[in-house]
């Protein structure tokens, strides 16, 4: 069993960065995805524990930044240049690379990401 803990949502402004944290209990792929009020789910950046491989949605690749700590066992989401349209509930997840919503096995319970215009 994984357990998913995220931390580090908040209010920001356009422009801004922030930095979201996800304490793993287990090693396994992973990665974020986001839900916009209204919206699906939908991926965001994914991280392939055993072969290093990251991938990222058009709308945040340049933007954000996935990455792992190995000896803390977490995984960061660095967003940069953050946009009014990045608001969102922003979800761990972990599973299989590449990480589609099929091969998600665990999910963490969301933290709350808001940019201000």
């Amino acid at each position: 069993q994984v357990q998913l803990v995220e931390s580090g949502g908040g209010l920001v402004q356009a422009g801004g960065s922030l930095r979201l944290s996800c304490a793993a209990s287990g090693r396994t792929s992973m990665g974020w995805f986001r839900q916009a009020p209204g919206k699906e789910r939908e991926f965001v950046a994914a991280f392939d524990w055993s072969a290093g491989f990251t991938k990222y949605a058009d709308s945040v690749n340049g933007r954000f930044t996935i990455s792992r700590d190995d000896v803390k066992n977490m995984v960061y989401l660095r967003l940069n240049s953050l946009k009014p349209e990045d608001t969102a509930v922003y979800y761990c997840a972990a599973g299989t690379y590449p990480l589609t919503t099929t091969l998600i096995k665990y999910w963490g319970q969301g933290t709350q990401v808001t940019v201000s215009s």
